[in-house]
């Protein structure tokens, strides 16, 4: 199989995870989004999915009903061109979350595995002038999926057993029947294809495959071939504990990385640096985590301090870092070299607050602390990080001959040396540091970081 796509490229934009924003919010807020520094925009899986005039909750995206119309609680086609084409004019591109392995669960309405259902049939025909304008692909009058598109219905109960969690249906509880999951078929593949093709034809640049674990090796191969893959950046989600010695690791993680050339979330990274920052932890760990296997390669990763599953699942939510601590993780992610920075903002569906009892993520974005540190990752990208000073409790390292990145976690004041024969300005406070005779002496807040750039001497 082969593969020509930016998953394996340069490609280091800082993308904005606009979580279940409707699109044409999206589109308010372009010219703030290219401004703030944001290349790529990743939005909720466009797909058909139930919308309610009271709305319906964020997971209600992942269960879709039909590929061939964009209709659900975000907007529907016509709104997610425009978003599209709001986002192009300032370049920035559009990345669509996607979702391949299951349809929606709607056993409690009916017992079928039809998709779309039969009153969603009969609405477009009711609708088909409006349905119609809609269409991405296909034909309307026939159904998306049936009865032979899905595997055996069955909960997966074993969650280290790679057959039944490719297999077997993802469930919410001991009395969910769980999601719908498509089998390996020529048809499946047929449409899944065609729908990924229809949303680059609009102009999506960028792909996350939801739930990838779930995903068999040969239904990745089977739909990811070179006609979809080609210039465009695509990364799975495969969650797992930890890095190479791990059994999820093992078990999903690697066979994905050994057998696609495919990107991933970075999950081992971000575990090694919620580890880190922990009282107990070390900040050697994160001196060049790649090579013990606690990270992914830099051309594959996608880095992230915080994803939606985490707020937004129980199981997830200790994984919550305090503000100070993410804040600190920020600073590293964006100020080191390696991976594609993926930054969380959502409309507060958790309900969790910051520390001015204000939705703690809404506009996380773009706070100057934020954009000061996406000014940083794209001020400095192509240059070689070099560690300078490492502890358990501070870490300073430079980005070649532009900039350093200063990270105390620790409870009082450290005192460190750069060398510069330029002024440096910090980015998070605003102040220039001028050199005697090629030094710099700085203080760093406990808890804190820095971001150094050199800038001129007017």
């Amino acid at each position: 199989m082969q593969f020509n796509n930016l998953s394996r490229t340069k490609n280091t934009n800082v993308i904005l995870h606009a979580f279940d924003w409707p699109y044409r919010l999206v589109a308010e807020h372009a010219e703030k989004i290219a401004q703030s520094g944001y290349k790529s925009v990743l939005i909720s899986p466009p797909v058909k999915s139930m919308k309610t005039s009271i709305g319906t909750p964020w997971w209600q995206r992942y269960q879709p009903t039909d590929y061939r119309v964009i209709e659900n609680q975000l907007g529907d086609t016509l709104d997610l061109k425009h978003m599209i084409d709001a986002l192009l004019r300032e370049g920035v591109y559009t990345y669509a979350d996607v979702v391949l392995n299951h349809m929606a669960n709607e056993s409690d309405m009916r017992s079928d595995l039809t998709y779309p259902s039969c009153d969603e049939q009969r609405a477009y025909q009711d609708e088909k002038d409006y349905y119609q304008s809609i269409k991405l692909f296909g034909d309307l009058n026939e159904p998306l999926f049936t009865e032979t598109d899905f595997v055996k219905a069955f909960g997966i109960k074993n969650w280290k057993d790679k057959w039944q969690v490719q297999h077997g249906r993802i469930t919410g509880g001991q009395q969910d029947p769980g999601l719908p999951t498509l089998r390996e078929c020529d048809h499946v593949t047929e449409q899944q294809r065609l729908y990924l093709k229809a949303l680059k034809q609009l102009g999506v640049k960028g792909f996350r495959i939801d739930a990838a674990k779930h995903i068999s090796l040969k239904q990745l191969l089977d739909v990811w071939q070179q006609d979809i893959t080609q210039d465009t950046h695509i990364f799975g989600e495969i969650i797992t504990d930890g890095g190479a010695t791990k059994e999820e690791y093992q078990l999903f993680l690697q066979p994905y990385l050994e057998k696609t050339r495919l990107g991933a979330y970075d999950f081992p990274l971000f575990q090694t640096i919620y580890q880190a920052l922990q009282p107990e932890g070390s900040l050697k760990s994160l001196v060049n985590p790649y090579c013990f296997g606690q990270a992914l390669s830099k051309n594959r990763a996608v880095t992230f301090a915080i994803t939606h599953d985490i707020p937004n699942n129980d199981v997830f939510r200790d994984l919550v870092m305090p503000e100070e601590l993410e804040w600190l993780a920020y600073s590293y992610i964006l100020g080191r070299d390696g991976g594609v920075p993926l930054i969380y903002t959502d409309l507060n569906p958790s309900g969790i607050l910051n520390g001015q009892q204000k939705p703690r993520w809404q506009d996380m974005w773009m706070d100057p602390r934020m954009t000061a540190r996406v000014h940083f990752h794209n001020a400095v990208h192509g240059q070689p990080m070099a560690m300078q000073r490492v502890t358990d409790t501070l870490m300073v390292f430079s980005r070649g001959n532009m900039g350093y990145v200063a990270i105390n976690k620790s409870c009082s004041d450290h005192e460190i040396l750069l060398h510069s024969h330029s002024p440096l300005l910090e980015l998070l406070t605003g102040e220039t540091y001028s050199p005697t005779e090629g030094q710099i002496y700085a203080s760093i807040p406990p808890m804190s970081s820095a971001l150094y750039l050199v800038c001129s001497e007017n």
